[in-house]
């Protein structure tokens, strides 16, 4: 059963300056004693570099030490402990284990304190502020659209075929065969969402009937939100693949958020040895990352805040961009963290 939010410890620094509580934060999850701790600290002390106006919400299981939740307090995040959710019994058995756990994440959406929530995953990096995507309009689900190109994706016949729909006009899906192109599909490591109760609640009793996926919360969260999933660019969740995959479609000194998310990619494990990793785009991003990790002037006991900017930023761009790629139907797939 899920905690009651309304009597859930919050942790925060016992001197920090309390003010009228924002309606809209960033959010990610955590689980375990595993190492994952770095990457969420290294997220905090980007969305700090960065300037934005918005807390961190650290969503942790029971099972992260409280060294860990101390080390997240000392970083200026907010702590929040919620209970795992586990699936019907028939969907472990044909999800892959490592995903699983990923269906606690549904537990954000009962974070109703905030009208507005940016999760990200605590291997992603933010490099640029993009505390403007809280504007975009409300009643929609916005995230990156996924590339299905890796080998994760080689049991689909997208892969089979080569169909991606980053480049859907490079191999043409064939409706004659398999009938018409399913709706858009996003990575489910960033996405911009509204909490809400009943949606909450709706999630939980939808997963119970909902027939079992190779990659969990993901694909789950694709078919749940499917009707309202409006794309925004890729520059802001960058799937390191994307360089490899679709360069022409990456500018790397246009992206704001960078996902680590290929195999030996995370920057705290990085050796380098794995598939791709030698490339020295990977490497200066790797090192990029550690840049801000290492960076003691970013710690929240060291940083002053940036004074507000009062710039507006036009969202045209983005409407435009979810108006043309809403209107093309791609192919549904599964995608890995």
């Amino acid at each position: 059963m899920a905690p009651d939010l309304t009597n859930a410890t919050i942790a925060t620094k016992p001197n920090a300056i309390v003010t009228s509580p924002p309606t809209r934060a960033y959010v990610t999850f955590l689980a375990g004693n595993g190492d994952y701790v770095k990457g969420v600290v290294g997220l905090m002390k980007g969305l700090r570099k960065v300037g934005s106006k918005y807390p961190l919400v650290v969503a942790v299981l029971p099972d992260v030490p409280e060294e860990h939740r101390q080390i997240l307090v000392d970083q200026g995040c907010i702590v929040r402990e919620i209970e795992p959710v586990y699936p019907p019994e028939n969907q472990t058995q044909f999800a892959m284990a490592y995903y699983v756990i990923n269906y606690s994440k549904l537990r954000i959406w009962e974070f109703v304190e905030y009208d507005k929530m940016i999760y990200l995953d605590g291997d992603i990096q933010v490099y640029d502020n993009i505390d403007h995507l809280f504007d975009l309009p409300d009643g929609h689900f916005y995230a990156v659209m996924d590339c299905f190109c890796e080998k994760t994706w080689s049991h689909t016949p997208q892969y089979k075929i080569g169909y991606c729909q980053q480049c859907p006009d490079r191999v043409q899906w064939p409706e004659a065969e398999l009938g018409p192109r399913p709706a858009l599909y996003f990575n489910a490591r960033m996405f911009v969402f509204e909490p809400s109760l009943p949606t909450y609640h709706d999630l939980l009793k939808t997963l119970k009937i909902t027939p079992p996926t190779p990659f969990a919360e993901q694909d789950f969260l694709n078919m749940y939100f499917r009707d309202i999933y409006r794309p925004i660019p890729p520059i802001y969740n960058l799937v390191l693949a994307m360089l490899w995959r679709h360069p022409e479609n990456v500018d790397l000194d246009k992206v704001k958020v960078v996902h680590y998310c290929a195999a030996g990619s995370k920057p705290w494990r990085y050796t380098g040895k794995e598939a791709n990793m030698d490339r020295e785009d990977i490497k200066m991003l790797v090192k990029k990352w550690w840049d801000i990790y290492d960076d003691e002037s970013l710690d929240y006991k060291n940083n002053v805040a940036p004074a507000e900017s009062n710039e507006p930023v036009d969202l045209q761009p983005f409407l435009a961009a979810m108006s043309k790629a809403g209107a093309i139907n791609y192919i549904s797939a599964p995608s890995a963290a």
